[in-house]
């Protein structure tokens, strides 16, 4: 589970996206639901959870969380139209509800972009940490249009037991950093709000928040701008431009957060400037790395090492973006020679997989990509999402691709699907979740995209194996359309999945 953010907190918690920071989207203390009874006779839909907008952003849980009094198993639950709610996911009751829109504001209006459409509130998932404020914080990026038609992003820190502000918030974002790229003036590039849209999942490491930016729909003069803020002060604490003396290299990875290892952090972004004269490091001589695989301190923000493909330039012209999906680490392998590798996983739209050394990523050589692994032909299309990670095996769900299972052995992985599943999944691809009970009943979960949204169920140790879909039983499971860039979430024997209005609650009928 996501448990480790602090001293309270439970195995059944799923604090942010993908479960761990290192984004594997496991949660291995489900001992609900099993290979035997996620079957369309006893599983299906047994609630939904109504909200006022899209819902983009994973939900997320906490267990055994004090509100009016009384301990409650919380889904919380955040929209595009700038709001979040409480739910108890036994009763599926509100307990709360509040907007994070200010006085006379609206949610964001869509910039004409078909990825947000019709409004851009709450797009990144949140992060909580339990252990901060009076009785736990979840931290949420709201974007907002007042009425002179400015835009703003704030970071608010919300009471897990009332949705109160807390810590001082909200705080407005706003940032410069030195540079001659887009839209650039005397020497500096300031932090536009109208550009920018907070996609990429929050993320928590060390006692602070970190954020990664992308544009709307690659629109207007952007660059690429991380960014970290006090998880007790909400105050900034360092900002990062990596096209600084370039433009694009947004940080999209399909709403994944940045994972990290608890003292670095990596993250992919999209097509951009990058500077193929290296300096004495072999690091990009303007600072430009549009296009590329970084690990970064927290403290202060800064690029550490990297890797670019050798035709990284080609790639992003071609807008074969290699930050389309997200980032994940691996457990700790050991390769044929016995030596322990630490390794880290990305793909992006040029249908490879990239497994790096985070000891050593390879940085950029122009006659070849100098890394631990290079897949290529294991998937049939590009990656609009983020792997998953369970008993060994990576799983893939790309373009127009099958889900697929890559076991790793002597830390490699393999170059072909030990097994895939039945289904193709249209675009965006599936980013898949794993629930388990410890090492036994693993399923894999996979939402597919469409007029009609559909939620997968697979045997983790045989992909052809569909244990369920909710298709199978006509309109019983149906919640309407799909929503893009889905990742299931499991806790505690329910399955939610984010719709265009609110979250679909899956679990055993009764």
């Amino acid at each position: 589970g996501s448990g480790g953010m602090g001293s309270v907190a439970f195995a059944t918690d799923v604090l942010m996206h993908h479960n761990d920071l290192a984004r594997t989207g496991e949660m291995l203390a489900e001992t609900t639901l099993t290979p035997a009874n996620v079957r369309a006779a006893t599983f299906g839909k047994v609630g939904f959870l109504p909200a006022d907008g899209k819902v983009d952003a994973q939900p997320l849980f906490v267990t055994n969380q004090s509100i009016g009094g009384a301990a409650h198993n919380v889904v919380y639950v955040a929209t595009e139209h700038d709001s979040v709610y409480a739910y108890d996911a036994d009763t599926f009751a509100l307990l709360w509800h509040v907007s994070l829109t200010g006085s006379g504001e609206t949610p964001s209006d869509d910039h004409s972009c078909q990825d947000f459409t019709p409004e851009i509130g709450i797009t990144s998932t949140p992060v909580i940490d339990r252990n901060r404020g009076p009785s736990g914080v979840l931290y949420a990026v709201a974007m907002t249009k007042d009425a002179s038609g400015g835009y703003h992003h704030r970071l608010h820190a919300l009471d897990l037991s009332t949705g109160g502000e807390v810590l001082g918030g909200p705080t407005e974002i706003a940032a410069t950093f030195p540079g001659n790229g887009s839209g650039s003036a005397n020497g500096v590039i300031r932090f536009d709000p109208s550009l920018y849209t907070e996609r990429a999942a929050l993320t928590l490491v060390g006692g602070n928040l970190y954020m990664g930016w992308t544009s709307h729909c690659m629109a207007g003069a952007y660059t690429g701008w991380m960014m970290s803020y006090s998880a007790d002060t909400l105050q900034q604490t360092g900002v990062l431009n990596i096209t600084p003396n370039g433009s694009a290299g947004a940080v999209w990875m399909a709403g994944s957060g940045m994972a990290s290892d608890g003292t670095s952090l990596f993250v992919v972004d999209g097509d951009g400037t990058f500077d193929t004269t290296l300096d004495a490091q072999g690091m990009p001589s303007g600072g430009d790395f549009g296009n590329a695989f970084m690990k970064l301190s927290g403290a202060p923000l800064a690029v550490t090492d990297y890797f670019a493909m050798s035709n990284t330039v080609a790639e992003s012209n071609a807008d074969d973006d290699f930050g389309s999906g997200g980032a994940m680490l691996l457990p700790d392998q050991v390769a044929a020679d016995g030596t322990v590798k630490h390794l880290a996983v990305a793909a992006g739209k040029n249908n490879k997989i990239y497994v790096v050394d985070r000891d050593a990523m390879g940085k950029f050589n122009a006659s070849g990509d100098h890394i631990w692994q290079e897949l290529t032909g294991t998937l049939a299309g590009g990656i609009w999402g983020s792997p998953a990670y369970y008993n060994g095996v990576v799983y893939y769900g790309g373009l127009n691709d099958n889900l697929k299972a890559l076991p790793i052995t002597n830390a490699l992985l393999a170059s072909s699907a030990a097994s895939r599943s039945p289904t193709t999944f249209p675009y965006p691809g599936a980013t898949p979740a794993i629930s388990a009970n410890g090492a036994s009943n693993g399923i894999v979960w996979a939402a597919q995209n469409g007029t009609t949204g559909v939620l997968h169920a697979y045997d983790a140790g045989n992909l052809g194996n569909e244990l369920y879909n909710s298709d199978q039983s006509g309109a019983r499971d149906q919640w309407g359309a799909g929503n893009k860039f889905i990742t299931p979430m499991i806790a505690l024997g329910k399955v939610y999945v984010g719709a265009r209005n609110g979250v679909a609650v899956f679990g055993l009928l009764h």
